[in-house]
């Protein structure tokens, strides 16, 4: 028996025509992206999970960005903001997550070319190619992009001829433990996501707290900066710092940084550590967080040996992915 595979004769090379390009997320990177397709004459649509628009952003609203104005307006939707008497912000000047917001975002989807386009309230759950599985990959390149949503309506399934995802990954941070497992307990709100609000609308799950920070970047470098401050009027906050490797070379303290506030942030965080009102454990891994009554036991190895840390609150500064 003989048998012969063949593929039969394409009669729909021109799928992708009239189908705009998917854009997931109406953050910063997803405006841009947005606004280029705009001016290359391509249909698009922006599907936003959030309420309204830079979601993530506003989570972290209380943060001042280390990069200046000057390179976070896309020069793209900076065009279709001028078109509406929209007036740049000092170039030199440092957004705040909030600002970003305020000042660039909102503005640039309140735009005519923006507005009709933005779905909010609308998750990609899945991207798929339309017909074809995983085991397919025949004319994949020349078949439509096949987007399942979910909505307050419910799931629906929309087509695509491309598809650019700045969903962004402020959601998904990574694990606390070395392993990259999630801890085995429950442990509710003695952990908290990256960039707490520790100076305002945070403030009383740190104050008079024993914190721990883990992470070794910039976002831990924020929050332990902003914890100290809390300290000097909090006088019974006590900050703590778990990195996995001897050193932060992420957060070097750096004055010739390409950006100076960011080498700041590395020079007080480190000014900090040596003062000792941050309390630094270097060559830490976790293997485990568990439950201790109200608090939070850490356990783990430092340098090798066995180590453990009882606290009330943990900042998951992990970085994410």
């Amino acid at each position: 028996m003989t048998l012969t595979l063949t593929v039969p004769p394409r009669t729909d090379a021109d799928r992708l025509t009239g189908l705009p390009v998917a854009v997931i997320g109406a953050g910063p990177v997803g405006l841009a992206a947005a606004a280029h397709l705009l001016d290359q004459g391509l249909d698009v649509v922006v599907y936003e999970a959030g309420p309204t628009v830079g979601t993530s952003v506003r989570a972290w609203g209380h943060t001042r960005l280390f990069s200046p104005w000057r390179y976070v307006i896309d020069p793209a939707a900076q065009r279709l903001l001028e078109a509406t008497g929209w007036e740049a912000p000092r170039a030199s000047s440092l957004p705040t997550g909030q600002d970003l917001v305020d000042t660039y975002l909102a503005p640039l989807a309140a735009t005519p070319q923006l507005a009709p386009v933005i779905q909010y309230g609308t998750r990609v759950e899945a991207v798929s190619r339309q017909g074809m599985d995983r085991t397919r990959s025949t004319g994949r390149a020349d078949t439509p992009f096949l987007l399942r949503l979910h909505t307050a309506d419910g799931v629906t399934d929309v087509t695509a001829r491309a598809v650019v995802d700045t969903s962004g990954t402020y959601t998904s941070p990574n694990p606390l433990t070395a392993a990259g497992l999630v801890p085995a307990a429950d442990l509710g709100d003695r952990v908290v996501h990256a960039l707490p609000d520790v100076l305002g609308a945070d403030r009383d799950r740190f104050a008079g707290k024993r914190v721990l920070v883990v992470g070794a970047g910039h976002s831990a470098a924020n929050t332990l900066i902003k914890l100290a401050s809390l300290a000097k009027i909090a006088p019974s906050t006590d900050v703590l710092w778990a990195v996995r490797n001897a050193g932060t070379a992420r957060l070097g303290a750096d004055a010739a940084d390409g950006l100076a506030a960011r080498g700041q942030l590395g020079s007080t965080v480190h000014g900090l550590v040596e003062s000792g009102q941050v309390q630094q454990i270097a060559s830490y891994e976790i293997d485990d967080v568990r439950a201790d009554g109200d608090q939070v036991t850490v356990t783990g190895r430092r340098a090798g040996e066995p180590f453990a840390v009882t606290v009330d609150v943990i900042v998951n500064a992990t970085g994410f992915r």
